[in-house]
């Protein structure tokens, strides 16, 4: 697998999914395939703005579900609609492998994990009703909201966001790790300062505070008393607002560099050998396995 394969893999364009998931030959397959992963046909269109509408008000049942004045006066209304949207699902699901030459490729995949999870529980909390001495069957009830994640699969600007978020993976996670190192000295020389008898009474509860107060929530349950613990406390709300201002730095500088990136005619260069994407636009090879990419042929979205 080579290094860009988990990237590309979580997050599919129309051209990513006809490499990595196979577009079939011919026959009811290909018919098939054009209306669920072609939104660039009209068929295609109309299939994914349905999606949507039933995606969004499967949500808003599982809301009105959780509101226990609807939900005792229509719990039998709720559960009819439920169950209707979980078919409907089960359905898209079922028609989504059967339209791909590798049906195991979709079902590992990020969509194909998320399209699974959104029937699962509804299956779950009927065929196995015992599970409620292991597991609040309300837990898998609402685990059904999951199913708002679907709609990234229909809205390029996820796609936008996480080959965003996933490229700037790296930069984030040393971030984060300065961040965590932050709190832990800010929240031991807190615990030195003040002390058991001024609330901090160890390390993790000195590294909550240190938490609370650079993301600048300030609960107020627990506050610094001594002169020094206030000035310490000062420092770390000013360290705070700079902290908090580096993450979106990191991802919109990721945003401008792949504007930049995008090929002038929205054309997708898509490695053959590994299903690779996001190459330069006068790219020969591939950047993460270097086989030679195909030439991108004048009009192919970009998904």
């Amino acid at each position: 697998m080579s290094p860009g394969d988990g990237q590309q893999a979580a997050f599919e364009t129309p051209a990513d999914a006809q490499v990595r998931f196979g577009k079939p030959s011919g026959g009811w397959q290909l018919s098939l395939h054009r209306v669920i992963f072609e939104s660039g046909t009209p068929a295609g269109r109309v299939f994914d703005l349905v999606l949507i509408a039933a995606i969004l008000a499967s949500v808003a049942v599982v809301i009105a579900d959780s509101m226990p004045v609807l939900g005792r006066r229509h719990r039998t209304t709720f559960e009819v609609i439920e169950w209707t949207f979980t078919l409907l699902f089960t359905v898209e699901y079922i028609a989504r492998l059967l339209c791909v030459r590798y049906p195991l490729r979709y079902a590992t995949s990020l969509f194909g994990i998320i399209d699974l999870v959104a029937v699962l529980p509804t299956y779950l909390a009927f065929f196995f009703p015992d599970l409620h001495a292991l597991i609040d069957v309300r837990i898998l009830r609402l685990l059904r909201i999951f199913r708002i994640l679907k709609m990234g699969a229909y809205i390029a600007e996820y796609s936008a966001l996480g080959s965003a978020l996933a490229a700037s993976r790296r930069k984030i996670l040393v971030f984060l790790s300065f961040v965590i190192l932050v709190v832990l000295v800010m929240g031991t020389l807190m615990y030195v300062v003040e002390g058991p008898e001024n609330g901090f009474t160890s390390i993790p509860i000195g590294m909550y505070w240190a938490v609370v107060t650079m993301t600048t929530v300030g609960f107020g349950d627990i506050t610094p008393k001594t002169e020094l613990g206030r000035f310490i406390a000062s420092f770390q709300m000013l360290l705070g607002w700079g902290i908090l201002a580096v993450p979106t730095g990191i991802v919109s500088a990721e945003f401008t560099a792949q504007y930049f990136r995008r090929d002038p005619l929205g054309r997708v260069r898509v490695c053959t050998r590994c299903a690779s994407t996001g190459h330069e636009p006068d790219a020969a090879f591939c950047k993460d396995c270097g086989a030679p990419l195909p030439a991108a042929p004048a009009g192919t979205p970009s998904g």
